[in-house]
């Protein structure tokens, strides 16, 4: 048959399209989100210089000692240092709305109530915060790194805030130490990952055991009345973690955040009363600067780009000039890399080469005119050398630019033209005002109007570099691109050209052996044309911000629809049979309809309850759904949902094993485990879940871990087992009318085929058993009702399949189960934002942080829908009645095999190749869009993990498959020589 395709072949062509599409994935993701590329070196006494008079690096003077190289600074700088000390105070993931309110109004009394000390040096103008905006992704490393260096880093910074490597690029903590600095660390480790080697002394905490709220601020608190009686160190760094461990556990409305703020504020009492109030002259002043890293969600997480994740905190104390007003000390914004020239600039450092911040002109209102300008100038100028880089064709050498006239009447030029000649532009303009301001021979009590606009000049030029450097595209190489999408497009074709061949053999089989089926079985039904309107729709929505955001929408919406469909062509069925019963013709047909549409009609109830469980999305988060009315009501009412949950789970589990008959003992067995194993995931969950402390004690992670062993043995056992067990036995569902010559060797072939079904369905169902349970001790417990609404889905769909006759269109039946599983998969609550990523379940059942272990389960928590449905076409293929195919001369083990995973295979990487593939595109076409980072890009990392649980889910249904067909073939051989 010339549309035939060989098992062998089928495999090879398959993997090599997997490894082409995984090898253009990794090109493009290299080329699209590339490690940015900083200035090499550091910034030295070259940087007070002007970049315009050929300032060259002297090495002589950067070999001097430390004493002599903070001499020089400061004599070549101009500027008096404001401090002697710092101590730097991150509260990791405090909103800056916690502190200073939000929209020009106060924070809640709450909250205000929670930090009485803090509030009381703003309200007497003892302090002054901003709102500082972070860039995303909003998660520990690359904020911290922001905020010592100025810079911002790759958007996959997300990926290795996981594995923090040493920071190399110019920074604070490096200017500082080359002064001879010490610097003292205690909390998260991050730090001591980012600057080994450099901290005196510290005492580092895991930042990822975010159930520990309590032992990893204490950790920090331990050492501090100490260090402030000390006067061994330059630079104190405290990073309190439990605030946003507080988060991650419970959200913003957690019990436990008001206690947190409130020891958080006792922190920042004993330091300004032991450290910054009693300083009553100019030697020795210590600012204390309180930063949070990244704001929150309402439950707790971040990651993303709304207001929430980036609202992150700057709060001064300590400076010389207090702020008169409340509202001037609280309703202030600047951006987190602003924090790096500010600092600079008070310490006498020079500002870190790649910084791309703005100093924060408030913080130097104790200096000068004179001095202030100088800051400014001396920001301007690191700024300039770093668009110099940037834009080779910019050139203000000898304070002329081409393309603009300076119009000497008017004392400043408008700009317009090319990036290079705007921002050449600006730049003169706020250099020509600072040379007349510092020439102006006339008091300058009388030119306040010409300072004023010297400053507006320079700010100009600042926040318009600042901007442009912050958005500016990183160089991609276009080459790698084209050649990482051309790779995907080539192997999305390979997959759907294998898929076009499985389906045209199908056809062919079926009318070879089914002679007396009617022709118009086979004709294009709307179930199927829907399948492909789905995947059209899906593609154009991906062009759209705003459809990224909200795509939960689409897929509760297409799925339910595929399933009226799916359920209008069994009523269908059934009319057609009441004609035929007329006619006294077989009946059975009528009973199977009947039996259908009770499975989708239970499958479109349950849908319908998830669709209403999770508001989702981004927009709409603040509407009214189950699971806000669930927690509303109480912890009580959310844990008597997670016990019927489990129940549930348990009891529906034991109904799905009960069908099968043949080998009762070994279904006992089965029976008995998942009973066992449900009931230890029940007594965890009333034990331990809901109690924050007792979630991370010895008990619980060693309940958890037994549960863990318990699951996976019971899974892996089955999987060994059950084919050598299930006996091979001829199936009553056999067709009839089988084309054979032989009928012994048909009756074998049959024979094997039903004992192939009764061991996959046997693995498929502890597949799916012990994945819920898994979910269920894993999943937030609001989450524990949706499990089981998934589980009552794919049983409902396995109800549906298992009574169509062999017409039914195999890819139609496996692509509703996997728009199931990607449906299932934002009825959980998760979105296309790195803020609805569940951190805290990751640690269930781990006693200390583990990156693998962690990334594992919180990979298995944030997919598990798709997962679900991936291993759930393990049973699918066990109820599929293809005996009729079973030809006496084709019937090997390979043909087998082919014939059981081909479609359960083909279509989830057919289906996900399409969907990477277009979304590869779109986003490339995206590269210059204002969302690009934050709605485009989360997306696309969302993409590839889909893509890696599509081929976790292949690689199970394949090698679960094959090693049955291997154990059968091998049971067959040894039958035939006895």
């Amino acid at each position: 048959m010339s549309s035939s395709i060989t098992c062998s072949r089928l495999t090879i062509y398959s993997i090599a399209a997997i490894l082409l599409q995984i090898t253009g994935l990794s090109l493009f993701v290299l080329g699209f989100f590339p490690f940015k590329p900083p200035l090499s070196g550091v910034s030295g006494p070259e940087s007070f210089r002007s970049p315009l008079c050929g300032s060259v690096e002297d090495r002589n003077e950067r070999a001097l000692p430390p004493d002599q190289l903070r001499s020089l600074y400061q004599e070549i700088s101009s500027i008096p240092r404001s401090f002697d000390r710092l101590i730097l105070m991150v509260i990791d993931g405090l909103p800056a709305e916690f502190v200073l309110g939000k929209d020009d109004q106060p924070a809640s009394k709450d909250l205000m109530e929670a930090m009485p000390y803090t509030q009381s040096l703003l309200t007497n103008g003892m302090a002054i915060g901003y709102h500082a905006k972070a860039a995303p992704p909003t998660v520990t490393m690359p904020r911290l790194k922001a905020m010592v260096s100025g810079a911002i880093g790759g958007f996959l910074d997300v990926a290795f805030n996981f594995n923090t490597q040493a920071f190399l690029d110019d920074n604070l903590l490096g200017q500082f130490l080359s002064i001879g600095w010490k610097m003292v660390m205690h909390g998260d480790e991050t730090w001591l990952k980012l600057f080994p080697g450099l901290f005196t002394r510290h005492d580092g905490v895991s930042s990822f055991y975010v159930k520990d709220t309590v032992g990893v601020d204490h950790n920090v608190s331990r050492h501090l009345r100490d260090e402030l009686n000390r006067d061994d160190w330059n630079i104190l760094i405290l990073h309190y973690l439990g605030l946003d461990h507080v988060g991650h556990i419970g959200g913003r409305n957690s019990f436990l955040m008001a206690p947190k703020l409130t020891e958080m504020d006792e922190v920042i009492k004993m330091i300004h009363l032991s450290t910054i109030e009693p300083q009553e002259n100019d030697q020795g002043r210590t600012l204390l600067m309180v930063v949070s890293d990244h704001g929150m969600t309402e439950n707790g997480n971040h990651g993303g780009s709304s207001f929430e994740e980036t609202d992150s905190l700057a709060l001064f104390i300590g400076l010389r000039a207090n702020v008169s007003d409340y509202a001037l000390a609280t309703h202030n914004t600047a951006y987190q890399v602003d924090i790096a020239p500010t600092l600079a600039l008070l310490y006498g450092v020079p500002i870190p080469k790649n910084n791309v911040g703005v100093l924060i002109e408030e913080i130097f209102d104790s200096l000068t005119d004179d001095q202030k300008l100088r800051a400014l100038e001396l920001n301007s100028w690191q700024l300039l050398r770093l668009l110099q880089t940037q834009l080779p064709g910019l050139s203000c050498g000898n304070f002329s630019c081409d393309g603009f006239s300076y119009d000497h009447s008017s004392g400043i030029n408008t700009c317009s033209g090319s990036v290079e000649n705007l921002h050449c532009c600006l730049f003169f303009n706020a250099a020509v005002l600072h040379n007349s301001w510092k020439s102006n021979n006339v008091s300058r009590s009388n030119c306040r109007d010409d300072y004023s606009s010297t400053v507006a000049a320079y700010y100009d030029f600042l926040r318009t570099a600042s901007e442009w450097l912050s958005h500016k595209a990183t160089d991609k190489p276009v080459d790698l691109l084209a050649f990482g999408v051309t790779a995907m497009l080539l192997s999305c074709l390979i997959l759907l050209s294998l898929l076009f061949l499985l389906c045209k053999e199908a056809y062919l089989k079926e009318k070879q052996c089914l002679s007396e089926l009617n022709t118009s079985m086979h004709n294009w039904h709307l179930d199927e044309t829907f399948i492909l309107v789905v995947i059209i729709i899906l593609v154009i929505s991906m062009g759209s911000s705003s459809m990224v955001e909200e795509e939960q929408y689409i897929w509760h919406f297409v799925t339910s629809t595929l399933y009226l469909v799916l359920l209008r062509k069994a009523i269908q069925f059934l009319q057609a049979g009441m004609v035929q019963s007329k006619l006294n013709v077989i009946k059975e047909n009528n009973r199977r309809s009947y039996f259908q549409i009770s499975s989708i009609i239970v499958l479109l109830i349950s849908r319908r309850i998830l669709r209403g469980w999770h508001q989702g999305g981004v927009n709409w988060t603040h509407l009214p759904d189950i699971s806000n009315w669930l927690e509303q009501a109480g912890s009580d009412h959310i844990k008597s949902i997670q016990l019927v949950s489990g129940i549930l789970l348990i009891s529906l589990s034991l109904f799905a094993l009960s069908p099968l008959r043949s080998k009762r003992k070994f279904v006992l067995v089965l029976g008995f485990i998942c009973f066992a194993s449900g009931l230890l995931v029940l007594i965890h969950i009333m034990k331990f879940q809901g109690h924050i402390f007792a979630a991370s004690n010895y008990g619980a992670i060693l309940m958890a871990q037994i549960i863990y062993a318990v699951l996976g043995i019971s899974t892996t056992g089955t999987l060994i087992v059950s084919p050598w067990l299930m006996p091979v036995r001829i199936s009553e569902t056999c067709s009839s009318n089988i084309m054979s010559n032989s009928v012994t060797t048909d009756i074998q072939n049959k024979s094997v085929l039903a004992g192939l079904r009764d061991s996959a369905y046997v693995i498929g169902w502890a597949y799916m058993s012990c994945c819920c349970l898994l979910q269920l001790l894993l999943q937030q417990p609001i989450n524990s009702m949706p499990i089981v609404l998934l589980f009552v889905q794919i049983l409902a769909s396995m109800l549906y399949y298992s009574s169509g006759g062999p017409h039914r269109k195999q890819w139609v039946e496996v692509a509703a189960l996997y728009y199931l599983g990607m449906a299932g998969h934002f009825g959980l609550g998760n979105s296309n934002s790195l803020a609805t990523i569940d951190v805290a379940g990751a640690y269930i059942g781990v006693s200390s942080h583990s990156t693998l272990l962690s990334g594992i389960l919180m990979f298995i928590i944030t997919f598990a829908s798709p997962i679900l449905a991936l291993f759930s076409m393990v049973m699918y293929i066990s109820l599929k009645d293809t005996s009729y195919l079973v030809i006496a001369q084709n019937a090997d083990s390979g043909y087998l095999l082919k014939m059981m995973v081909s479609f359960p295979c083909l279509v989830p990487l057919g289906l996900n190749s399409i969907l990477l593939t277009a979304y590869t595109i779109i986003l490339l076409l995206m590269r210059n869009h204002l969302f690009v980072w934050s709605v485009f890009s989360p997306k696309y990392l969302y993409v590839c993990a889909t893509t890696a649980c599509v081929y976790l889910g292949v690689t199970v249904v394949a090698a679960t498959g094959s090693y049955t067909c291997l154990v059968f073939a091998l049971r067959k051989k040894l039958q035939r020589s006895i």
